[in-house]
């Protein structure tokens, strides 16, 4: 007995020590926002004063002080996620993740971003000033990863922590550019849809610009006044497993002096893309003696893309212009590594590539690439057939000087600066927001555009010898869709079709007129903006076309084939004016209608995988209230029956009876357990949350949300025939910036400011944010070391 007994107390001061291990371990991993820290090649002592809510507060005698700074505590909270994006372009997941990512290495190894990094880097200026203070911003990562706690991502995977160099700012940026290429998912299926279907199926899609919704207008005061399938399915099917940042799209409005209740400009901006854990964007205030900026930092990239101070303020959208093509090419019958070019049959270009695979040997592997580009055949498992098909992309074919842009914009003290550094954005194509406190408002696409022949489809997969020359004419930036202070008093931007360029439309994979349309609805008539109306309008859940919708395909519904349930929901859901609250029926049925109309529409001539690519497409969002006006269209006829010919109003019964009949299965027919809160939810998923038993130690939520695709609170998901819309994209921060209260402008981030998920601030906003709610953007410094929770002083290093 005694013998056990003892047996049990060591067991226990055994378990006692393991418990105190780990927690000390633990203890180790969080964060360090207090105390003292020595950095190498820091000149002199930099304060950096942590608010509520975690944001740091950087001040410094100099800039490159502060930038190092930067790094360092960028790092401390986010260097799982820098790790993850400068290896998707490098083709460093497999070494992570093992052999199930070699398929998205491959993949991204062949767009050439890596080697593109390196040839900018070959040829960087060290006396550029965005290069200097880069290189300092990753002094300070590097610093962190020699002497910081390794987050415990690390040792979960079994990865080694690497110094980060300037490659690895250009490879993450080169990701971010691939990220908002929506002609990966549209242009091969389009081609397919055409050459297995015909024109008349690809015309009424509505692909091309329409000139009936609403365009952002141009003003410059200088003026008066079976194929192939989807490229890139496995590997978004891979990032989404990873809950890596994908761009999705944005809103964005800056309001003139004219129509604020101050007389004073208001910037609000909120870019769409991909939940993830932990949130894209990393807030960072510094202060030197001649350097201001609150600003919104993606994880390795030292300037912040999104930002304001006293004189100025800047937001980005998605220009979602076309700056990718893809053209067959005809190989040699007599020798696979040639193909036909103007001057007869010439070699392919070999290129030899070595990916790292966790638990497995290297994998060597080959690709080709011809004067358009690499051959995807063999690297995107989606390429079918042996016609061979290169991809052009403007982004790895001009010289990288997103850097020099990034630098100038968060450096500029008024218009013309801010404007001067524009041009050096080539891809991905944004749209600039811009407001500053002397009054000016203005909008700029940013992209290197090209002259495009009306002849030439840009959504098609070219044939041999025919598309774009290899010399673009390339346009000056002067031509590209802007709009300065212009009469009407505002600029917006939600990803819509801009007014002409120079005479031309420039093709693109614009998102529909809905949230535009409620945004110039919201904006037009209202004369005393205030950043509390502007708060509450960018949490705005109304459609301005659903309703538009419903009426036009109620128009077709035969009340006699509707039960007493249908009845009653056809009636309330005419009555809807198109709110997606928590509590809304009328949200549920449209979304289940609607998927069940474009499946007994579309899905007969596709077949199930190109129906799904078809789903995820912009141009299926810009077909909805088109198609639901076409009586004549082509895709009525179900195919799949031979002895009738369904017509517009079969569809439409037929969707709207299985609609209701699935949300009697899935929920019962009592209609309020129908509301859009139990079928729309959020949860931000971790790349280790996948793992079940840590899913809910890594991931934040799920929540019932409000809000929806194409609302101006604009929350991305899938249909499918599950029903359930579970949030895959959205605000990635909401920002008002008002120069009337500059030191009180607001904002909020979707879960939290760490990564680390040891960090108190690693959800604290989560809640806050699926509520609308905000928080101050702090930037009087005595406010902010009054409020400051803690403090970390850093102090040059000492021999």
């Amino acid at each position: 007995m005694r013998t056990l007994k003892r047996i049990g107390k060591i067991l226990l001061a055994i378990l006692v020590l393991l418990v105190i291990g780990i927690g000390i371990f633990i203890y180790t991993l969080k964060p360090d926002y207090t105390g003292e820290q020595e950095l190498v090649h820091l000149e002199k002592e930099v304060s950096v004063y942590y608010d509520n809510y975690g944001i740091p507060h950087i001040y410094g005698a100099n800039e490159k002080d502060a930038f190092r700074v930067l790094g360092y505590v960028h790092a401390q909270d986010r260097l799982w996620q820098m790790e993850l994006l400068r290896r998707i372009a490098s083709g460093g997941l497999s070494e992570v993740f093992g052999k199930d990512l070699v398929g998205t290495d491959k993949f991204f190894l062949s767009l050439g971003i890596a080697d593109a990094s390196k040839i900018t880097v070959a040829n960087v200026d060290e006396e550029n000033e965005g290069v200097v203070l880069a290189k300092a911003y990753l002094d300070g990562i590097n610093q962190f990863i020699a002497e910081g706690p390794t987050p415990i991502e690390f040792y979960l995977t079994g990865i080694e922590k690497e110094e980060f160099v300037l490659e690895d700012v250009y490879n993450t940026i080169g990701y971010m550019a691939f990220s908002f290429a929506m002609a990966h998912k549209t242009d091969p299926l389009l081609t397919t849809i055409n050459s297995k279907l015909g024109p008349d199926y690809l015309k009424d899609l509505h692909i091309e610009s329409d000139v009936t919704t609403e365009w952002i207008k141009n003003y410059n005061p200088t003026q008066n006044d079976s194929i192939q399938n989807n490229l890139t399915t496995a590997v978004n099917k891979a990032l989404g497993v990873l809950n890596v940042p994908l761009f999705e799209g944005s809103n964005s409005w800056v309001i003139a002096p004219e129509k604020t209740k101050n007389g004073k400009v208001i910037l609000a901006n909120d870019p769409h893309i991909g939940f993830a854990q932990p949130s894209v964007w990393f807030e960072a205030h510094i202060e030197t003696p001649n350097y201001s900026k609150y600003g919104y930092h993606i994880a390795g990239i030292p300037f912040p893309m999104l930002g304001h101070n006293r004189k100025l303020a800047y937001g980005v959208t998605m220009f979602e212009n076309d700056d990718v093509d893809f053209y067959y090419e005809q190989n040699n019958p007599d020798n696979a590594d040639q193909y036909l070019s103007s001057n007869g049959y010439v070699d392919y270009e070999i290129i030899n590539k070595t990916i790292k695979v966790k638990d497995s040997k290297d994998i060597e592997f080959t690709y080709k690439k011809s004067v358009h580009g690499p051959i995807l055949n063999g690297i995107a498992d989606q390429i079918q057939g042996d016609r061979p098909i290169a991809m052009s992309w403007i982004y790895t074919q001009m010289d990288n000087k997103v850097i020099d842009a990034l630098f100038g914009l968060s450096h500029a003290n008024n218009l013309n600066e801010f404007k001067t550094a524009l041009p050096n954005i080539h891809a991905p194509g944004l749209n600039i927001m811009y407001g500053d406190a002397e009054g000016n408002v203005a909008w700029f696409a940013t992209a290197q555009l090209y002259n495009i022949p009306d002849s030439i489809n840009t959504k098609l997969i070219y044939e041999v010898g025919e598309g774009l020359p290899l010399q673009k004419e390339l346009l000056s930036f002067s031509e590209n869709p802007q709009a300065i202070n212009p009469s009407n008093h505002y600029v917006y931007s939600a990803n819509n079709q801009p007014d002409s360029i120079a005479g031309m439309l420039y093709p693109g994979y614009y998102l529909p007129e809905n949230r535009a349309k409620r945004i110039v609805n919201l904006l037009a008539p209202k004369n005393d903006w205030d950043k509390e109306s502007a708060s509450e309008m960018i949490t705005d859940v109304t459609s301005s076309v659903e309703p538009t919708i419903i009426a036009d395909l109620a128009k077709f519904i035969d009340i006699n084939l509707l039960t007493e349930t249908g009845l009653k929901v056809i009636d309330s859901l005419k009555m809807w004016n198109g709110n997606y609250n928590l509590q809304s029926v009328e949200a549920t049925v449209y979304n289940r209608w609607i998927y069940y109309y474009l499946k007994n529409t579309f899905k007969d001539e596709l077949g199930e995988e190109l129906f799904t690519q078809f789903l995820s497409t912009h141009f299926m969002k810009r077909l909805i209230a088109p198609l639901s006006r076409n009586e004549s269209s082509v895709w009525w006829d179900d195919v799949s029956t031979t002895d009738v010919k369904e017509n517009m109003q079969d569809i439409v019964n037929k969707s709207f009876t299985e609609a209701i009949k699935s949300l009697e299965n899935d929920f019962g027919k009592n209609r309020e357990s129908w509301e859009w809160k139990n079928v729309h939810t959020i949860e931000h998923s971790h790349p280790i949350g996948q793992i079940a038993a840590l899913r809910s130690f890594f991931n934040v939520g799920p929540y019932p949300i409000e809000g929806s695709r194409e609302v101006i609170n604009n929350l991305g998901f899938s249909y499918d025939e599950t029903g359930l819309y579970k949030t895959s994209s959205g605000p990635s921060t909401r920002r008002i910036v008002d120069f009337s209260d500059i030191e009180n402008s607001i904002s909020i981030l979707p879960t939290g400011q760490s990564g680390n998920p040891f960090s108190s601030h690693y959800k604290d906003q989560a809640e806050m944010f699926v509520n609308g709610e905000f928080r101050k953007m702090m930037m009087n410094k005595d406010e902010v070391m009054e409020s400051s929770e803690s403090v970390l002083l850093f102090k040059p290093f000492e021999n």
